[in-house]
């Protein structure tokens, strides 16, 4: 986020100096004589390394690897090796220091640290993304030192904060990126502040005027809510000081995003959404009794005052979460008939519930939790080293258990095997060992014969059931949910798909020769249109499959070829030819009735009104996708080069298809109110209606021509003020392709 160079004036060096003597006095683990001039000593040398830059802000460069370095030991935790990293971690990749240069004068910790910190460079073939094989990198580094992952976040989370200083294109770039890898990271890490912090604010660039809606919320009804937790904690009160506990009560709202999520989700508006903050015990626990034992005490008094919903209790005491997790959550029946989450913490529990595994550190003494991430990043290691696994794939396996909630079971012996919860026997199967799942044809999961996509629940037990007969079925990657499954599937084809390649490549050769024809991009271009190929190893293999003759070859050959984006992403062009204007990244494309060559993404059909962005196929042609569209999000984070924010107007000479969901109290009065208000009262063409009746409560979808946004958020409102209604909202379409 480097900007222009310039002179510091006298008041920018004075503010440089405060904001070090700041970072310096918040180090709580860095407090000696020898820390505090180790510290000092990486701030003058990254001061003087950075000299002059400027962030795109316009302030000082230097105040981003201080503000690093701040949110390293203040909000993470970190001590003396990692405030000296975060303060050089961009010294090795913007100047002209190297990494033997900070080996020298900070030793080996911190030069590894930096380095796997710095950002590569003309390292990686063209055809790799270079996003994806920095966080391959990243990794990497941190299977041997985990502050290289903290500082990261922490880098990542300042570059948030300050993220209003970008152009628009790249907001949606570094918010796609965080919310697709750093959030969730952060999430298996435990770092729950981090974490919500973090998607907060992406969701602040994606969706603004949802933010700025939720955030006035939970701001104007904080009154209301702080009565309602004084009137809940009363009794709870107490109770605690009759027992002599010392404690401390909060209720903490739920983050801006948690709320749009459960609002996307559920289909259900703001004002729907009910547990809107939970109440939070933090004990000081009795050094002479267990925590554990301390915690269902404290659940009992709860109990004895509020009714408890028996199926909302979460114990991750007993066995906390991998990340490190330890609490025990319950929901009660509050005052007014409202549900009320309650979480227990130790002191011990809630710092490590913030900061995650660097409290760890402190407490390590007293639990086993490391031995859940070692495990966690030894399977990650493993991934890695596997030459098969390329950035993409990677990326798209580990963010695919950073979210997993877990489950335990047991194999016939009784050991116990932690998963991700939804885990299928399959999932099982290669988790003990890649042969046993190549070979499985079947288990029996508690004594019961059950097929092998069959899922597990908690506390199973499970016999795989193998064959040197049975081979994998392409079918599998579809029963699996853990990454370690799913790479072994998919390479184990991949094999099969290569061998088939390298036989199609010999057969291509073999119709060249006796067509006395050599090999050219022409050639290649136009087998690829023919078999809708994407690259040659993809036309290798449908050769191999699809021995033609020499007479298909040359009247293939004779064919004039459509262009291949047609066929790969199922689109047409407009009747209208004429190339979007060229794309300038730094400020949004102006898309409206009048602009040709871009499409609607069938993934998500967004309408006018929608905050959407732009995926470029080619120099004319433009694919249109919702911000909040996962396919819009993956773009974003691994082929932003491609994407450019859109501004989209129009000008009601184009109407749009859009989806409502619909439920309420049926009586035949009300469907034709419904049909009245959409066909009467409002400018939209209804294209079809469908409505499915239940004891007494309808439900249905409506599906309407509209010119924008707009439109439909007058319709939902218009549709919500009829009696019997009780909720409208927006859905997307099915694709259909």
């Amino acid at each position: 986020m480097s900007g222009n160079i310039s002179e510091f004036s006298a008041e920018e060096k004075q503010l440089i100096q405060d904001h070090f003597q700041d970072l310096l006095a918040s180090a709580r683990l860095s407090q000696s004589p020898e820390d505090q001039a180790l510290i000092t000593k990486a701030f003058n040398l990254a001061n003087g390394a950075h000299d002059k830059m400027r962030r795109k802000s316009g302030e000082p460069y230097i105040l981003h690897p201080i503000a690093v370095a701040k949110i390293a030991t203040t909000e993470i935790g970190l001590g003396t090796n990692s405030i000296v990293s975060a303060l050089l971690h961009d010294v090795v990749e913007d100047t002209d220091f190297t990494v033997d240069d900070i080996r020298m004068q900070f030793g080996e910790k911190v030069a590894n640290i930096v380095d796997g910190l710095t950002k590569i460079a003309g390292v990686f073939d063209g055809q790799s993304d270079l996003q994806a094989e920095n966080f391959k990198k990243i990794i990497m580094t941190m299977s041997n030192d985990l502050r290289v992952i903290f500082i990261k976040l922490a880098d990542r989370l300042h570059n948030m904060r300050t993220l209003d200083s970008m152009p628009p294109n790249k907001q949606l770039k570094i918010s796609s990126e965080t919310l697709y890898i750093y959030a969730p990271l952060a999430h298996r890490l435990g770092l729950y502040s981090i974490k919500t912090e973090l998607e907060d604010l992406c969701l602040k660039y994606h969706h603004p005027i949802e933010y700025r809606r939720i955030a006035e919320f939970i701001k104007t009804s904080e009154s209301k809510r702080f009565t309602y937790i004084n009137k809940f904690s009363l009794p709870i009160t107490a109770r605690l000081n009759a027992e002599k506990y010392t404690y401390e009560i909060t209720g903490r709202p739920k983050s801006i995003y948690s709320i749009w999520h459960k609002m996307e989700t559920k289909k259900v508006s703001l004002d729907e959404i009910y547990d809107l903050f939970a109440i939070r015990i933090i004990f000081d626990p009795d050094p002479n009794l267990p925590e554990k034992a301390q915690c269902w005490a404290i659940y009992s008094i709860i109990t004895d005052i509020y009714a408890p919903r028996p199926d909302r209790l979460r114990d991750w005491i007993s066995k906390p979460k991998s990340n490190g997790y330890e609490a025990l959550h319950t929901t009660v029946m509050g005052p007014g008939g409202q549900w009320v989450e309650v979480q227990i913490r130790s002191r011990r529990m809630n710092e490590i519930a913030e900061r995650g595994y660097a409290a760890h550190w402190k407490y390590k003494e007293n639990t086993t939790s490391e031995n859940e991430l070692d495990k966690w990043i030894f399977e990650i290691r493993k991934q890695l080293e596997d030459p098969k696994t390329d950035a993409f794939d990677f990326l798209d396996e580990f963010k695919l258990n950073l979210f997993a909630s877990e489950i335990t079971v047991f194999t016939p012996k009784g050991e116990s095997i932690t998963l991700p919860s939804k885990s299928t026997v399959l999932d099982f199967a290669f988790e003990i060992h890649s042969e046993v799942g190549f070979h499985a044809y079947g288990a029996k999961v508690n004594h019961k014969l059950v097929a092998l996509n069959q899922e597990l629940n908690a506390g199973d037990q499970i016999e795989i059931l193998t064959s040197e007969k049975q081979l994998p079925d392409a079918d599998w990657v579809n029963y699996v949910s853990t990454a370690k499954a799913r790479n072994a599937i998919k390479n184990y084809f991949k094999d099969q798909r290569r061998n088939v390649a390298t036989d199609g490549k010999v057969h291509l050769e073999w119709l060249l020769e006796q067509c006395h024809m050599q090999i050219s991009s022409n050639i290649i271009r136009k087998l690829s249109n023919h078999y809708q190929s994407k690259n040659k190893d993809e036309l290798y293999y449908k050769l191999g499959l699809n021995k033609i003759s020499t007479d298909e070859f040359r009247k293939i050959m004779e064919t004039r070829s459509q262009s291949k984006w047609m066929k790969f992403w199922s689109i047409s062009r407009s009747k209208n030819n004429n190339p979007t204007e060229k794309f300038d990244k730094s400020k949004p494309l102006i898309v409206d009735d009048g602009t040709q060559g871009y499409q609607i993404a069938t993934c998500c059909n967004p309408i006018p009104g929608d905050d959407v962005i732009g995926y470029r196929l080619t120099d004319n042609e433009l694919v249109i996708h919702s911000t909040s569209c996962p396919n819009a999000i993956r773009l974003n984070s691994s082929d932003s080069s491609n994407v450019v924010k859109v501004e989209w107007r129009s000008h009601k000479l184009m109407a749009f298809l859009g989806r409502l969901r619909i439920k309420g109290v049926y009586s035949p009065d009300a469907i034709n109110e419904v049909t009245k208000v959409i066909t009467n009262k409002l400018d939209v063409n209804l294209r079809s209606i469908n409505i499915d009746c239940h004891d007494g409560i309808f439900e249905g979808k409506i599906d309407v021509y509209v010119h924008n946004n707009d439109f439909l958020t007058e319709l939902i409102n218009k549709l919500s003020k009829i009696k019997e209604v009780s909720h409208v909202t927006r859905d997307i379409l099915e694709n259909k392709n």
